[in-house]
Parts: structure tokens; C-alpha cells; sequence
């Protein structure tokens, strides 16, 4: 039995600052950094809503006209344990 997660299955780790708010939203998706950057881009352009799913399945929604920041990254591998760098 291996608990290794599949190496193929890339993740993006999502940051979005919320305009007139103190909150941040942060979540990883299993969508990777080119996708999401995508519908960011599409949302910010056509004044929509921006929809994104998170590794969870659920989906986050925000008003373009909210959006203050967007910071997308590849997702880090989590290590449990010591490990030697």
C-alpha cells in the first residue's frame, strides 16, 4: 500500500485579497497556475465573476469588481517528518 500522492497531478496554491475587507481567501486547486491564470484574466477583463474549485471540490466565487490581488503558485509538495535537504 503506497500513501504517495500521484506526482502527475499538478496543484495550484490560490491567494485572493478581497477589496474593502481585512480577509484573505486562501486555497490550493487542483487546476494548474496557466488555468487558473486564465480565468482570472477572462473574469478581470469581462467584469464577471471569477469561479474557481478548490482541491475539495467546492467552489469559490468573487466579484471581479472586488478583487483587489490575485497571487497564484505551484503548489508545495507537504512533507511529514525530518527530512535532510
Amino acid at each position: 500500500m503506497s500513501s504517495k500522492k500521484n506526482t502527475l497531478e499538478s496543484r495550484a496554491e490560490v491567494r485572493i485579497g478581497i477589496s474593502d475587507s481585512n480577509q484573505e481567501l486562501n486555497f490550493e486547486t487542483t487546476s494548474d497556475v496557466a488555468a487558473v491564470q486564465a480565468l482570472v484574466t477572462a473574469a478581470l477583463d469581462n467584469g464577471t465573476t471569477l469561479v474557481l474549485t478548490d482541491a475539495r471540490g467546492r467552489q469559490v466565487i468573487v466579484a471581479a469588481k472586488k478583487i483587489a490581488f490575485v497571487e497564484v503558485g505551484e503548489s508545495a509538495e507537504r512533507r511529514v517528518g525530518f527530512a535532510t535537504a
